[in-house]
C-alpha cells in the first residue's frame, strides 16, 4: 500500500498482513484468538524495503499464529531518526502518522495496550527508539539483532567501519561527541522517561552469538539489567541472517503473550 506522508512529504510504501485472512482450521494456537486482535509495526534492516519480512522472514505465518495485524515500512537507510523537519522526520512517521493512517483507513483498533513495535539490525535500532519517544503507543518491543552502534560511534567517530560508510554516520548520527548525550541515544531516553516517572513499553531483545553486534547488544542488556527494566534478553545459535531472525521474532512473540 502507499499514501501521503507529511511528516516525510513523500509516498510511502508499507505492506501488511492481517489477521482475518484465514479460515480457523488452519490455526494451530487458537488460545491467541481468545482476545482482540493486536497489532506489530515491523520495521526492516538496513538496505530493506516493506516486503523484507513477507520474503525472507515469517511476517505472514505469526500473523496467522498469533492472531497479528502485521505493517511493515520502509523508511531507506535512515535509523529511523528524525531530522528536526517536516521531510525527514522517520520516527514520527512510524511512531504517529503511520498509526493514525492505519487506524483511519482499516478502521484498526491501534492502542498502546494492543501495539507493538519491533525490527531487525537497524530496524531493532529503530523499534527501541520509537518505543521511547511513543512509549504511549507501544506496549512492547521486539528488538532483533539491533543495531546499537551508538557507543562505538561515539568511542571512535569518523573513523568508524562497519556496514554504514563514515559519512553517512555522520549524516545520521551527527557529532559523535555529543550523540550519547542526545535524545538519538536510547540510553538517554530511557533514563529520561525513568526519571519522568513514565510507563515504559516492555522490552525483549535478542541477538545470536556469532552476530558482530553481539557486544553492543549485551552491553544495552546490562543498562537494562541495572535500570530494573521490564525486559527479556535472549542469545542463541546464529549469525546477523533470517534463520536467526524468524526464530527469534516467534520466541519474542511467545515471551510477550505468555
Amino acid at each position: 500500500m502507499e499514501f501521503h506522508a507529511y511528516s516525510i512529504m513523500q509516498h510511502a510504501n508499507f505492506a501488511f498482513a492481517l489477521a482475518n485472512d484465514v479460515p480457523m482450521e488452519e490455526v494451530e494456537e487458537l488460545r491467541h484468538y481468545d482476545r482482540k486482535t493486536y497489532n506489530l509495526i515491523l520495521l526492516h534492516g538496513l538496505t530493506g524495503t516493506d516486503t523484507d519480512w513477507l520474503y525472507g522472514g515469517l511476517a505472514q505465518e505469526m500473523s496467522i499464529r498469533f492472531n497479528l495485524n502485521v505493517f511493515m515500512p520502509t523508511v531507506g537507510n535512515t535509523f529511523y531518526l528524525d531530522k528536526g523537519y517536516a521531510g525527514a522526520n522517520w520516527c514520527e512517521y512510524i511512531g504517529r502518522e503511520l498509526p493514525e493512517y492505519i487506524r483511519d483507513t482499516f478502521c484498526v483498533e491501534m492502542t498502546g495496550e494492543n501495539t507493538i513495535i519491533g525490527g531487525l539490525s537497524m530496524g531493532g535500532f529503530g523499534a527501541l527508539h520509537t518505543a521511547l519517544t511513543y512509549p504511549g503507543s507501544f506496549c512492547a518491543c521486539i528488538a532483533l539483532s539491533s543495531g546499537l552502534i551508538i557507543r562505538e560511534y561515539a568511542r571512535i567517530g569518523a573513523e568508524f567501519s562497519g556496514a554504514v560508510p563514515p559519512q553517512m554516520m555522520l549524516d545520521i548520527f551527527g557529532d559523535p561527541d555529543k550523540v550519547l548525550t542526545s535524545d538519538i541515544n536510547p540510553e538517554k531516553q530511557y533514563l529520561d522517561l525513568e526519571k519522568a516517572g513514565v510507563k515504559i513499553p516492555r522490552i525483549y531483545m535478542a541477538c545470536g552469538t556469532e552476530d558482530a553486534l553481539i557486544g553492543s547488544n549485551r552491553e544495552f542488556a546490562s543498562f537494562l539489567k541495572e535500570h530494573d527494566a521490564d525486559y527479556i534478553y535472549e542469545e542463541g545459535p546464529g549469525g546477523h541472517n533470517w534463520r536467526f531472525w524468524n526464530r527469534y521474532l516467534e520466541k519474542g512473540l511467545d515471551r510477550l503473550f505468555a
